[in-house]
This record gives structure tokens, sequence and C-alpha cells, in this order.
């Protein structure tokens, strides 16, 4: 094997254990962040969208503070500061404004309403992402991985195809876990693509760092729920739980961005689904959700979904 054959090889290596460490730290975010939805006052808040706005401004806002803290240490601050004012930076801001306002929020209003069920819905994102990349990047997935996206889009399907008993909300919650889905894809070519041309600590640093800005300075007084963020701040519990969710959020997002920058946006999104796995036997485990047929069968065709598009990448 020549010296740049196996470099490639390294880096797919690298960029695929990335793209599936970052689906196991956000199904441990998705945990975290439902057990501080189930804590007061977020648990008791009035309206779909307020307490999964203030969950997703503050889950990101403190993530992005994890993240300056980490590029602090490595004296990058500098860095971001310059980076937010280039092109990729750019880029990297506007895909922050998808996947933070947009699919977040989403995400945990589909959470709010139909539980462990729209988790997996979400992992049509890679659907999503690798038609976008393939119109925008010109990055065309081979047979192999379009195959593995299918059966995480069929997995997604099968979880949903029984309503669950006592879920009123829940064909509300699977619409806003679409919702998600696609912004995240968006948000992959997107910021894939400025982080790409920049280090990618410093790229996910300013994406958590606006999408929490944003979401607590305009949505979230927006939605009417300034006073619900005012009272979660006084609360002290719930935050301590999203500053460990925003932890494992700042894991994820980095891994995902160094995944999609190793090994395209299309594999990258299609190993980061295994999320979809983990945040439900961890909603299983901690949180008391219900294991239903379904729910084991398509989590099981996710994964093996993600394993033949890691295959086929």
């Amino acid at each position: 094997m020549t010296g740049r054959k196996l470099k490639e090889q390294k880096i797919h290596v690298y960029g695929v254990g990335m793209g599936l460490f970052s689906g196991f730290a956000y199904g441990i975010y998705t945990t975290l962040v439902m057990i501080a939805g189930e804590l007061q006052p977020l648990a008791g808040a009035a309206g779909f969208l307020a307490a999964p706005y203030v969950c997703a401004g503050l889950n990101d806002l403190l993530a992005g503070i994890w993240l300056t803290c980490y590029n602090g240490k490595r004296r990058r601050i500098r860095e971001v500061v310059h980076a937010i004012n280039t092109a990729p930076g750019k880029m990297v801001v506007l895909g922050a404004l998808l996947g933070g306002p947009a699919a977040n929020g989403a995400y945990l209003a589909g959470l709010s309403m139909a539980g462990a069920y729209a988790i997996p819905v979400t992992a049509t994102c890679n659907l999503f992402g690798a038609l976008f990349a393939w119109i925008f990047l010109k990055q065309r997935p081979s047979k192999k991985v379009m195959a593995g996206m299918c059966l995480c889009a069929a997995g997604a399907i099968i979880i949903n195809w029984t309503k669950p008993e006592g879920s009123p909300h829940f064909t509300p919650g699977i619409i806003c876990a679409f919702i998600a889905a696609v912004s995240w894809g968006l948000e992959g070519v997107i910021a894939g693509y400025g982080g790409a041309k920049m280090n990618a600590d410093i790229a996910v640093n300013i994406r958590d760092l606006v999408s929490g800005i944003v979401i607590l300075a305009i949505i979230v007084p927006a939605v009417g729920a300034a006073g619900l963020l005012k009272a979660t701040l006084a609360a002290g519990t719930p935050v301590l739980w999203l500053a460990a969710s925003g932890m494992a959020a700042a894991m994820s997002f980095l891994a995902w961005y160094r995944a999609n920058a190793a090994v395209g946006c299309a594999v990258g999104m299609s190993l980061n689904v295994t999320y979809t796995f983990w945040g439900v036997l961890f909603c299983m485990l901690f949180l008391g959700q219900p294991l239903t047929a379904t729910i084991a069968a398509g989590s099981a065709v996710i994964m093996l979904g993600a394993a033949v598009v890691a295959a086929g990448s």
C-alpha cells in the first residue's frame, strides 16, 4: 500500500469513528435534555414550543461556552473571532441557524409531544443530507451508501408504524421530527462545507454560540417563553442537567463536523444517525420509555443501515 493510500485509509477510519461517536454522544444528549425537560418549571410550561426552545437555547449556549473554554485553553480564541468574518465562517453561521433554531427546536418539540418515537424519525436527515450534498456539493453517494440510507429511513418508518396509546400529540411531534431532519440535512451540507475549510473545533464553537444566542435572544421571547427562561435559571437544577447535555452535544457536534470533513456529508450523517439507537436505548433504561416490537425492529434496521453505510463508504 502506497503512502498516499495509507493516509487516505487512516482519514477514512478516523471519519467513520468520529461519525459513530457523534451518534453515541447525541444519544446521551437526548436523554439528558429530556430529563431536564421533566423538571419544574419546564415540565409545567404552557405551549408546546416554550420549554423546547428554552432547553435548546440554554443547551446550545452552554455547549458553546464549554467549547470556548476548550479553545481558550488551546489559545484559539482569536482564531474563533477571526473565523466568523471569513466566508467559511459565515457558512457555519448559516448552518448554525438551520441546526439550532430550526432543527434542534423542532427536535425537542417532537420529543415533548411524541417521546422517544420522534428520535428515529430524524434519522431521515441522512437522506436529505445526501440529497443536498449531491445537488450542491456534487458528492454522489455509492450504491451501498444509498442502500444503507434507505435502510435507515425504513427503520424510521417501522418505528412509527403503530401509534402508541396515550399520545394525543403524536402526529404533530412526528411532523416536528421531520422538520428537524430536513434542517439537519441542510446544516450538514452548508456547515460541513464551511467546516471543511477551518478547524472543526472552531467551527463547532461558532455554531453552538450563534445558535444559543439567537434562540435565547430572539426565538424564546418570540414564543412567549422569556418568563419561563427566567424561572428555569432561578430554579438551578434544570440548568445543571442542561450543562451536562450541553457538554454531550458539544462532543457530538464536534465529532460530526470532523466526520463530515473527513468522509463527506452523506457518510458522516448516515453514521451519526446511530444516535437513534442510543437515544431510544437510554430513554428506555433511564426514562422508562416502553419497548415495543416496532421500535425494537426499527432500531435494528437503522443500525444495520449505518453498518452498510460504513462498509460501503
